[in-house]
């Protein structure tokens, strides 16, 4: 699956550009627990087609309803509207809405197809882009942005950041891969699959994965990560792992790691300093073992643990590790200080 985001305006700059009237719906504010965060998205063509979402379903069907055929309500024109859902105990329940939820939407009618062409366009080729929308009347500019930024309203504008689909490099085709392959791709990762052994690679069997039959760190430097890459290897063998792994870490990458046991993972450490002049703060970024602890044990397993570590760093949030490491500075420097 695709990057959701990039999906939705997809979909409905072909809606625009065939001639069909449609929507783009906003989460641009919430109060209390909402089903979908803010700078979510949906599009909402006339016949009542749907793609993404902004809540858990029943505002969607509201605004079937209110501004579509199906129910038998004409799509309105003109300037951004703003509506609210779940103001009160009673509208919550009628949505869905988790109680006390409240959230509020701006709703484009008609968005202009060459704008959303051109919008496409940036986020396919990997740019950062910034949509800021006049409020007065819907006009549309497209700005490049230099780091990612939460959804700013004001009485005048709506200025939201969308950003190119994250992306995954998987060193190594083995059956561990596959399930992290395809885990990677329904949370809206591009993956590639490097693989120069080919009695590996000839069994590989999932679609709309990238196979590369390069040397890992030739792949590495192909797939130019950035902050919003991953690279993760799995093959056990150092002879493809670790030049890859350097090359990862020299990258924006935002995780960088390779399965194993702590054993190994130690190992890899020492190899790394002895042999390619690293350091341990050099190597403070490299991951592994890699995975949450979960009990696992099998490879659908692992890769479930794997694939929650990789979500949890990209979210931001903070792991054991790195909270023990946090912690042990504190009191180092609490006995220091």
């Amino acid at each position: 699956m695709e990057n959701l985001d990039v999906m939705v305006l997809r979909q409905l700059r072909d809606w625009r550009q065939a001639g069909r009237r449609a929507l783009l719906a906003t989460v641009v504010r919430t109060w209390g627990s909402s089903p979908r965060p803010v700078g979510s998205i949906m599009a909402l063509a006339e016949d009542g087609a749907v793609v993404g979402s902004v809540s858990g379903g029943c505002i969607e069907d509201d605004l079937i309803a209110r501004h579509s055929r199906v129910g038998q309500q004409a799509m309105p024109t003109g300037a951004p509207a703003r509506v609210k859902y779940g103001i009160t105990a009673d509208e919550a329940h009628r949505f869905g809405l988790p109680c006390g939820g409240t959230l509020e939407l701006v709703l484009e009618f008609d968005p202009d197809a060459g704008q959303l062409a051109e919008l496409v366009k940036r986020l396919e080729g990997g740019q950062l882009t910034q949509r800021i929308v006049r409020l007065a009347d819907g006009a549309v500019t497209l700005e490049a942005a230099h780091a990612p930024a939460e959804l700013v309203i004001d009485d005048t504008r709506l200025v939201n950041t969308f950003g190119p689909e994250y992306r995954m490099l998987l060193i190594g085709a083995g059956q561990l891969a596959e399930y992290l392959a395809t885990m990677a791709s329904f949370s809206g990762f591009a993956v590639t699959l490097c693989d120069p052994r080919e009695e590996y690679r000839g069994a590989w069997s999932l679609p709309n994965v990238h196979l590369s039959t390069e040397m890992p760190d030739d792949a590495v430097a192909a797939f130019r990560p950035d902050r919003r890459s991953c690279v993760v290897a799995l093959t056990h063998d150092p002879k493809l792992d670790d030049l890859a792994l350097l090359a990862a870490l020299e990258s924006e990458a935002f995780y960088v790691g390779a399965i194993g046991s702590r054993r190994n993972a130690q190992a890899r450490r020492e190899r790394m300093i002895e042999h390619f002049d690293q350091t341990p703060e050099s190597l403070a970024r490299l991951r592994g073992p890699i995975g949450l602890y979960i009990g696992s044990k099998t490879p659908p397993e692992i890769a479930v643990s794997v694939m929650a570590e990789i979500l949890a760093v990209k979210n931001g949030v903070a792991l054991p590790r790195e909270m023990a490491v946090a912690q042990a500075k504190e009191q180092l420097n609490a006995q220091t200080g």
